[in-house]
C-alpha cells in the first residue's frame, strides 16, 4: 500500500489527492492547520517515511509549506496524472502538480511546487518559475519565462518569448503579447498592466 499525506484539504487539496489517487497512492490522509477535523502538521511528524504532496492553491502559502515540509525532513511529492504529455527532456521540479491532460514540451523547466493545471500547454523551452500556477487551458508558445509565484489565470495565451515577472497576476482570458513586469495585476486582449501588486 502506498500512502501520501495532502497538506490541505479544500478544493485544490481534492483534486490533488484524486491524481495522488491515479498515481497510484492507496492510503492517503488530509493534513490542515485549521480548525477542521483533519490532522495537523504537528501530528504526523513522526511518519517522515511518507511523502507530503502540497495542496494548497495560493502560490505564496504553497511556498511556504514547501520550506517547512522540508526543514522538517519531509520528502515532497511529484504529481504527474498519467494523461499528461510530459517531454522526457523536460525537467519538472520538486512537489509540482501535473494535473490531466497537460502537455509539456521539448526542454521546458518547471520549477519546484508549481501547478500546471488541467489542460494547459507548456510549449517548448519555457521556464516556469517555482510556486507558480498555470491555471486550466493557459498555452504558452515557446520560450516564454513565467516569475516565481506568478498565477497566469484560466484561458490565458501567451505569444513565443514573453517574460512575465514574479508575483504578478495574468486575467482569465488574456492575451500576452509583450512582457509584463514583476509584481503587477494584468489582463485583457492584448494583456495590459493596471495595477501593482503591493
Amino acid at each position: 500500500m502506498k500512502s501520501i499525506y495532502i497538506y490541505g484539504a479544500s478544493g485544490h487539496g481534492l483534486v490533488v489527492a484524486e491524481i495522488a489517487a491515479a498515481c497510484g497512492y492507496s492510503d492517503i490522509v488530509f493534513i490542515d492547520d485549521g480548525e477542521n477535523p483533519y490532522l495537523c502538521f504537528e501530528e504526523i511528524k513522526k511518519n517522515r517515511d511518507i511523502p507530503i504532496a502540497l495542496g494548497v492553491g495560493v502560490n505564496s502559502v504553497r511556498a511556504k509549506l514547501f520550506d517547512k515540509v522540508k526543514e522538517s525532513g519531509f520528502q515532497i511529492a511529484t504529481l504527474i496524472h498519467p494523461s499528461a504529455v510530459i517531454s522526457p527532456s523536460a525537467a519538472i521540479g520538486e512537489g509540482t502538480v501535473v494535473m490531466p491532460n497537460v502537455t509539456v514540451n521539448a526542454k521546458a523547466v518547471i520549477g519546484d511546487g508549481v501547478i500546471l493545471n488541467t489542460g494547459c500547454i507548456i510549449e517548448h523551452e519555457c521556464v516556469i518559475g517555482e510556486f507558480a500556477h498555470i491555471s486550466p487551458n493557459a498555452a504558452l508558445a515557446g520560450a516564454v519565462k513565467i516569475g516565481k509565484r506568478t498565477h497566469i489565470g484560466i484561458g490565458s495565451s501567451i505569444i513565443q518569448g514573453i517574460i512575465i515577472g514574479e508575483n504578478s497576476i495574468i486575467g482569465a482570458g488574456s492575451t500576452i503579447v509583450r512582457d509584463i513586469g514583476s509584481c503587477k495585476k494584468a489582463y485583457g486582449n492584448p494583456c495590459r498592466e493596471i495595477e501593482d501588486i503591493i
